[in-house]
């Protein structure tokens, strides 16, 4: 493929948000005796419990900062209770009104006051606002149901100071409820793919090119979608400029982008296909469409006993983090916590930088769609994937992350709608990869297998970087890329029974799985969200190779692929099935198993896809057949790696 050094590239890529106990086998209904109708209502389910979830999230995480607040009122100033409550809603701007109240005081006499409601939300609220004022005067706690005001949902707190005659109420916006509803939506594929007025966007099958009438959700399997007037071409030779010049000239359009030799087009006259028809003349490697993608410290000495368990403190982590606990999480973390050394990339939507569970774990990352800014997280996925990984443990605040101490590396690919190229992917791919990432972390995918993204993909793994991929929510076992590459290690997701996730998409190429399923975690604006997909599994598995490099860092990437899938937890039909691959990610297993290991390997080295042999083609064979890009150019190595460090400059 590969028969020249220099090379161009025409693209027309995008990307998109994939995919958010008992110990007996589950029993799975096979896909195709599940009706569009019925899978529709299943996704619907798992949305409306996502909902439910993420209010309880949110009415405990204000019931547990309201009742902190509340300790000492009495005894403070009204400046000083006044200055308390602005400081809090800079930390929850979803708190609209905070009040100090005491007992025998009217509501009139409120001790310190910050913020304020519209009079709609006012006078919705004021009958929830003084049972507040009665259960607090009692020493009681308070929240009221839903009250839906001035197009939103409201939440009345009331927490009393304990043993003391003061408390505290906050009228609180429920808006994240409506950012999960409309993120699931788009997540489980409830709702057609999106055009957001962003993209121009075609729909099409990712195998045949054939155009797809898109009105149902179902219609989403096996779909694929692009720039529908761009397209991306390598060259076998470069053009001359001339030559350049009579390509813009033919197509009507110019230059979008330029990365090394890597070129973007725009035709103002030409759509995808006929531009790819146009390109055959001039002596083309491959063009392929611009597609989209959607949105799917130290090392721990171990305890006495390896099979204790550690239970932390974080205040919603018993409650609702059933996922830590169904992979044996806390009796790894008596062989290790991580380590600050190894670091993980999320290739997502960004991370909220500022989140006070996530902001000490994060190290520099990067803006792919806008490098003048920094990888703020205006989707939320980003974060709440980042938060699975990497979440402060035992700081008493929210949820837990699998690794006390792995530091996560925020690369920015999708933008506001939670779509991105092929182009941003793979350029945040090789970004993370030359900037110290050990794993990388893509909840992300398309069913389009595109070169341009391949490419960078085998960079990252011949750079001994552990690639792990979420598989797609449309319960279809057409393969989905990234994670269907053999360089990668593919993720489906199980629930709270481990059994198969009714969204979770399957195949041969699935490696693992872990819990993706109502999973709360970290999301934007200081807030908890609980989310299903297969883009809530793939973080747990990261977060296990960044947990087994922490072990033993001399381990290969093929090795540590190797390591999860053999001590995974059989689940399903004996042995790798299209449905769990080789069964659930057990931490405490793969943990003793790398540990053990430490003795045996021969160094960091790279874990070059000539060497693969646990990366999987269907049912677990070698990535030999994708090996050696190199040798395909008739370039060393080290000529290729240059090669693509260029393209993505």
């Amino acid at each position: 493929m590969w028969k020249h050094a220099m090379t161009l590239m025409l693209i027309v890529v995008g990307v998109a948000i994939l995919f958010p106990r008992g110990e007996e086998k589950a029993k799975i209904t096979p896909p195709e005796e599940i009706t569009p109708a019925a899978e529709l209502q299943m996704k619907q389910a798992t949305l409306n419990g996502d909902m439910a979830l993420t209010d309880e999230l949110c009415r405990t995480q204000c019931s547990t900062e309201l009742r902190r607040m509340a300790q000492g009122a009495k005894a403070r100033s009204g400046a000083d209770n006044r200055a308390m409550l602005q400081a809090l809603r800079k930390e929850h701007p979803h708190m609209e009104l905070l009040l100090v109240t005491r007992r025998g005081e009217g509501m009139d006499r409120v001790a310190a006051a910050a913020g304020s409601l519209k009079p709609a939300v006012r006078t919705a609220t004021a009958a929830h606002v003084a049972k507040a004022k009665v259960a607090v005067d009692s020493g009681r706690s308070y929240q009221s149901p839903p009250v839906q005001a001035d197009g939103g949902t409201y939440l009345i707190v009331g927490e009393p100071e304990a043993g003391g005659s003061a408390g505290v109420i906050g009228v609180v916006r429920q808006h994240i409820l409506q950012q999960v509803a409309d993120h699931q939506r788009k997540n489980l594929r409830i709702e057609t793919y999106p055009a957001d007025g962003h993209y121009k966007i075609e729909s099409v099958d990712s195998r045949t090119l054939q155009d797809v009438k898109v009105d149902h959700p179902e219609d989403n399997e096996g779909t694929s979608h692009y720039h529908k007037n761009q397209v991306v071409v390598r060259f076998k030779q470069v053009p001359s400029q001339a030559d350049f010049d009579k390509m813009k000239s033919e197509i009507g359009g110019g230059t979008v982008q330029k990365l090394g030799h890597t070129y973007v087009f725009e035709s103002s006259t030409m759509e995808a296909k006929q531009l790819m028809d146009y390109f055959k003349k001039w002596n083309v490697a491959y063009a392929e469409p611009h597609f989209l993608y959607l949105t799917n410290e130290e090392t721990a000495a171990p305890a006495a006993d390896p099979a204790a368990v550690l239970t932390p403190n974080d205040s919603l982590y018993r409650r609702y983090q059933y996922n830590l606990p169904e992979i044996a999480t806390e009796a790894g973390w008596n062989v290790s916590k991580g380590s600050t050394d190894v670091i993980v990339a999320v290739v997502d939507t960004g991370v909220d930088l500022d989140h006070p569970d996530l902001k000490d774990q994060l190290v520099s990352g990067m803006n792919i769609v806008d490098p003048n800014s920094k990888p703020y997280d205006d989707v939320g996925h980003g974060t709440h994937v980042a938060g699975v990984i990497g979440a402060l443990t035992n700081n008493n605040l929210g949820v837990a992350g699998m690794s006390w101490y792995n530091r996560v590396m925020p690369v920015k690919v999708l933008d506001q709608t939670g779509a991105g190229s092929t182009y941003a992917v793979a350029q945040g791919i090789i970004w993370a990869t030359d900037h110290g990432a050990k794993v990388i972390n893509m909840s992300l995918g398309n069913y389009a297998d595109a070169e341009f993204l391949h490419d960078a993909v085998r960079y990252a793994f011949d750079h001994d970087v552990v690639l792990v991929a979420a598989s797609g929510n449309d319960n279809t076992e057409r393969p989905g890329f990234p994670a269907a590459y053999p360089e990668v290690l593919g993720v489906a997701a199980v629930d709270a029974n481990k059994a198969k996730a009714t969204f979770s998409n399957y195949g041969d190429y699935i490696s693992v799985a872990a819990p993706g399923v109502s999973i709360a975690s970290t999301y934007p604006q200081n807030q908890y969200a609980a989310l299903s997909g297969t883009s809530m599994a793939s973080p747990h598995a990261a977060a296990l190779a960044g947990l087994i490099r922490s072990v033993n860092p001399a381990l290969k990437n093929t090795e540590v692929m190797d390591i999860m899938k053999s001590t995974s937890g059989d689940l399903g039909t004996p042995g790798h099935d299209r449905y769990y691959g080789h069964g659930l990610i057990d931490v405490a297993a793969a943990l003793r198993a790398a540990a053990a290991a430490g003795a045996g390997t021969s160094g960091t080295g790279t874990g070059g896809a000539g060497t693969a042999a646990g990366a999987e083609t269907g049912g677990g064979g070698t990535a030999a057949e994708s090996a050696s890009p190199a040798a395909d150019a008739g370039m060393t190595q080290e000529e290729w790696e240059e090669w693509v460090r260029q393209m993505f400059r």
